[in-house]
C-alpha cells in the first residue's frame, strides 16, 4: 500500500477513534496521544503486513491498549483506570461514528472560538500544528500553545462524552461549523506541501457536514456549508491538468465538472434562500453556484456575484472576501477598479501570497505586464503550495515570453 493510499485511510478514521478511546477513558489529552501512537503504528506495519479486516477496531485496540499501559503505570491516575476498567472491553468494537461528538466535545463552551477551532483541527481535521498556523497566519509556536491550553481547559471541564442539548449545542454550532469549513478548505487547497488536494480532508467535512444537516435539516447555515462544499467539490475533476498543474476556474473544462452535485448543492441553497436564510455560507453557496451554473465562462453572471460579496463584505468584515469582491468588480467594471480596491487591503493582507497573485492577475488584465510579473513572482515565493508556487511562476514566466521589450525588459508601465 503506498503512502498515499494509507494516509487516505487513516485520515478519517483517526477522529472516529479518537472519539470511541476519550469517550471510554474520559481523557481526551492522553485519548488523542494514545490514537497518534496507534495511527504511527499503523503506518509502520500495515504496508508490509497488510491492512487488517477492521481497520477501525485494530486502531481503537491499539490505542486501547497503550493508554491502559499508561494509566497502569500513573499511581496518580489509579481511580481512572479503575473507571476505564469498568467500560466495556474494547473489542468488539461499536460501529457507532463518535466523530460527530468529538467535535461538539472541541467547541466546548469554556474554549475560545478561536482555541475550540485550532483544536478541532488538530483532532478531527487531522492537520499538524503548522497548517492550523497556516490557515490563522499565526506563528507555529502560538498555535502550539492554544492547543495545549484548549486541551487543557476540556481536561479541566470534565464535560461528559455526548452530544450538546439543543439550548447549549446552538451556543457551539457556529464553531463547529467554521472548523468544517477550515478543514474542507485544507483538503481543497492544502496549506502546504505537493499537490493541490487532500482528498480524504475534504470529504470527511463534507460527511460530517450532511450528518450535521441529517441532525439539523432546517437549520439555514449547516445548508448552506454543505451546498458549498458541494459546489466547490463539484469542479475538483477540472482543477488540475495531467501532470498535476492547478487549472483556473476561467480555463477549466466544465463538461468535467459533476453535475450530479452541482444538482444536489444548488436545490439545498435555493431551499435555503427561500426560507428567507441568507447567513454567511449561504451566501457563499449561493456565489459558487452563480459560477456553477454557468455553461460557459462568458455566462457567468459577474453582477449577481458581485452583490452578493457586498452583501457578504457588510456581514463578515472578513478581508478574503473583499479580496474576492476585487475579482468581481474588475470583471464588471474594469481592473482599474478592482486593483483600487486591493489597495485598501495591503495592512489588512499583507504578506499573503493570494493578495499578490489577485493584483497580479489584475495587473494582467490591465495590460500592466511587468508588474504582474513582480507581483506573481512575490505570490510563488510567499505560498507553501507546491502546485499553487508552479502556477504563479509559470504564470510569470508566460508573461515574461509574451511581452519582450528592447533590452531584455519587459512591455507596460508600472503608472
Amino acid at each position: 500500500m503506498s503512502g498515499n493510499r494509507l494516509e487516505d485511510l487513516l485520515r478519517p478514521l483517526a477522529p472516529q477513534v479518537l472519539g470511541v478511546v476519550a469517550r471510554r477513558f474520559r481523557d481526551f489529552d492522553a485519548a488523542e496521544d494514545a490514537v497518534q501512537d496507534a495511527l504511527l503504528e499503523a503506518a509502520r506495519d500495515w504496508p508490509s503486513g497488510g491492512v487488517p479486516d477492521n481497520p477501525r477496531g485494530w486502531l481503537v485496540q491499539a490505542a486501547s491498549h497503550r493508554l491502559t499501559d499508561r494509566l497502569r503505570s500513573d499511581l496518580a491516575r489509579r481511580r481512572r483506570e479503575e473507571a476505564a476498567a469498568r467500560e466495556p472491553s474494547p473489542s468488539p468494537v461499536a460501529k457507532t461514528d463518535d466523530t460527530l461528538v468529538l467535535l461538539f466535545l472541541c467547541a466546548h463552551p469554556a474554549l475560545t472560538p478561536a482555541s475550540a477551532i485550532a483544536l478541532t483541527l488538530r483532532a478531527v481535521g487531522g492537520l499538524t500544528t503548522a497548517e492550523i498556523a497556516g490557515a490563522f497566519l499565526v506563528p507555529e509556536a502560538t498555535m502550539a500553545q492554544r492547543i495545549s491550553r484548549a486541551k487543557a481547559r476540556i481536561k479541566a471541564s470534565a464535560v461528559p462524552f455526548r452530544l450538546p442539548e439543543p439550548g447549549e449545542r446552538e451556543a457551539r454550532l457556529r464553531s463547529v461549523l467554521h472548523v468544517l469549513y477550515l478543514v474542507f478548505n485544507e483538503g481543497y487547497t492544502r496549506s502546504a506541501g505537493p499537490g493541490l488536494h487532500r482528498t480524504a480532508l475534504s470529504a470527511e467535512a463534507t460527511r460530517l457536514t450532511r450528518l450535521l444537516h441529517r441532525m439539523l435539516p432546517d437549520d439555514g447555515e449547516v445548508a448552506g456549508l454543505l451546498a458549498l462544499m458541494l459546489l466547490t467539490d463539484a469542479r475538483r475533476p477540472a482543477r488540475t491538468g495531467p501532470s498535476g498543474e492547478l487549472v483556473p476556474l476561467a480555463e477549466q473544462d466544465r463538461t468535467k465538472w459533476d453535475r450530479a452535485l452541482i444538482r444536489e448543492g444548488v436545490a439545498l441553497v435555493t431551499e435555503a434562500l427561500a426560507r428567507g436564510d441568507a447567513g454567511e455560507y449561504v451566501l457563499q453557496a449561493a456565489i459558487a453556484a452563480a459560477h456553477d451554473v454557468a455553461l460557459r465562462v462568458e455566462d457567468t453572471d459577474w453582477d449577481r456575484i458581485l452583490r452578493t460579496y457586498r452583501l457578504l463584505e457588510r456581514m463578515t468584515d472578513n478581508p478574503v472576501v473583499s479580496l474576492n469582491r476585487a475579482i468581481a468588480t474588475a470583471m464588471v467594471h474594469g481592473p482599474a477598479a478592482g486593483l483600487a480596491l486591493l489597495a485598501t487591503l495591503d495592512d489588512r493582507l499583507a504578506g499573503h501570497h493570494r493578495l499578490d497573485a489577485v493584483r497580479a492577475h489584475l495587473l494582467a488584465l490591465a495590460g500592466d505586464a511587468a508588474a504582474a510579473v513582480e507581483n506573481y513572482d512575490t505570490a510563488a515565493a510567499r505560498t507553501t503550495n507546491t502546485a499553487e508556487r508552479q502556477y504563479l511562476t509559470t504564470r510569470a514566466a508566460r508573461l515574461r515570453q509574451a511581452a519582450p521589450a528592447p533590452g531584455g525588459g519587459l512591455r507596460g508601465s508600472r503608472s
